[in-house]
């Protein structure tokens, strides 16, 4: 004689349906293994994170990842605000303002709103 398990979720109620979207890691704060908040039931990562307000105290480069030699997205002139998501090393990953550019900035170049 089975054992049979009866589930109280409808049939195809949980199903995945449909390829993933993409998003354009220049526009949305995620990243394989973190994503703002914000964008908890749209995208499926590990971690969120609420965003930890910073201001740049001078002029830095927004890069595309925590180096010094990657790909330039945008220069940030000081006074711009940005919102921290992830620190490490010498780093920090965030948003400019609340749907700026996304990137990298290093650490000594913000100050704590």
């Amino acid at each position: 004689m089975g054992i049979f398990f009866v589930s109280a979720v409808p049939r195809g109620e949980l199903a995945l349906t449909g390829p993933s979207v993409r998003l354009d890691d220049a526009h949305w704060p995620v990243r394989g293994d973190l994503a703002h908040v914000r964008l908890a039931g749209k995208v499926f990562v590990p971690h969120y994170a609420e965003p930890m307000p910073h201001t740049l105290a001078v002029a830095s480069p927004l890069r595309t990842a925590a180096r010094d030699d990657a790909e330039v997205r945008d220069t940030l002139p000081a006074g711009v605000p940005f919102n921290v998501l992830d620190m490490a090393g010498q780093w920090a990953w965030g948003q400019v303002g609340e749907d700026g550019f996304v990137g990298y900035v290093p650490l000594a170049a913000l100050r704590r709103d």
